[in-house]
């Protein structure tokens, strides 16, 4: 009887002293964890790569048109994040970047920097499928709006790219603006720069038409764009207008860097025939020719390229609503004074680049 008494307390102690060390051994574990992960060995655990493909899909090729940014926590793991919130990170003397798990911060190697309404958004969306292409989304108006905030603000704005990646950004405003390529060289010279240009008639009534959707009051198209009607003195003043005198604001940009370092695209080859001009936008790059015809087809709709839908994915990715608007009508003797103004400029332009684009 005794005994039979002595043996279930015996295992009843036993089951105490082994539930005392599992928690002993869970603590142990716990700290551990949270010591490495807190000095970074933990970052070089596996985790899913969101930061390229799945932003594609989810920031501009939205239905809306509208700009969106996916801050870059999401791209982090927790204890990077952490760190970043808690303390700068050190700067390397040879490219200033910003060390982070998945691999740095850094200028840009190459900017898209115009025209408006030339089909820089098409293009920044095509680079954005290679591999090799990490861009900002939304535009950074760093070299014109916002210089006073400093380089290390610009950086920051810039997503983190591995060996062998190219970071980009495009804002198109920075062709015409004076300061913009002071502003530029002073960060690199070698900074490489597209420019995507378009029979700048078209183009002016394609920017007239972005600001009446949202001013539908503007004037007429004619009002705007004549000083006066019966004369025909054309408006240099407004900024339609004045964005396709593409060789006044070429000259500026040519007195700091030299012409190897544009590529001027074609905004018409860039819907007839996006691989051909994509192509040149890579080997200029310095990148494998991955975007070819295979990514694209030609949506009759909307009138222009759109990419191919990836596997998975319930619909193929076109630009928004706000792309491919139709045109006011606009009369014909108003458009011949408008070619008749651009021509010398275009002939000068051509002349300039090396490459005439039809336009005449």
């Amino acid at each position: 009887m005794g005994c039979s008494k002595w043996r279930p307390a015996f295992n009843f102690g036993h089951l105490k002293a082994q539930s005392k060390l599992s928690v002993f051994f869970t603590m142990i574990i716990l700290f551990t964890y949270l010591f490495y992960c807190l000095n970074g060995y933990c970052d070089s655990l596996p985790r899913p790569v969101y930061n390229h493909q799945s932003n594609l899909q989810n920031s501009f090729f939205s239905d809306d048109g509208h700009e969106t940014a996916q801050p870059d926590a999401y791209n982090a793991s927790p204890a990077s994040f952490v760190r970043e919130q808690l303390s700068d990170f050190s700067t390397t003397a040879n490219n200033i970047s910003i060390a982070n798990t998945f691999g740095t911060k850094k200028f840009p190697q190459a900017i898209i920097i115009g025209v408006k309404k030339g089909g820089t958004r098409a293009l920044l969306e095509f680079l954005r499928i290679h591999p090799d292409v990490r861009a900002v989304g939304a535009e950074p108006h760093y070299f014109d709006r916002f210089y006073e905030k400093g380089l290390e603000w610009y950086r920051n704005l810039m997503p983190r790219t591995l060996e062998g990646q190219i970071t980009m950004e495009k804002t198109p405003s920075y062709f015409i603006t004076k300061e913009a390529p002071r502003r530029v060289l002073s960060m690199s010279r070698l900074t490489k720069l597209i420019v995507v240009v378009r029979d700048p008639v078209t183009r002016a009534v394609s920017d007239y038409t972005q600001t009446l959707s949202k001013s539908p009051g503007l004037p007429s198209f004619q009002n705007l764009a004549f000083r006066n009607a019966t004369q025909g003195l054309i408006d240099t003043s407004w900024s339609a207008i004045r964005i396709g005198i593409y060789a006044k604001h070429l000259e500026n940009w040519l007195h700091y860097f030299p012409l190897s370092r544009f590529l001027f695209v074609s905004g018409e080859r860039l819907v007839t025939d996006p691989a051909g001009e994509m192509g040149r936008v890579q080997d200029f790059l310095g990148l494998k020719r991955v975007v070819t015809d295979k990514h694209f087809y030609f949506n009759q709709t909307k009138g222009f390229p759109c990419l191919k839908k990836p596997e998975g994915s319930s619909r193929p990715r076109c630009l928004g609503k706000s792309k491919g608007r139709p045109h006011p009508q606009i009369p014909s003797e108003v458009l011949l004074r408008l070619r008749d103004f651009y021509r010398p400029f275009n002939l000068k332009f051509y002349q300039m680049t090396g490459h005439d684009f039809g336009w005449n």
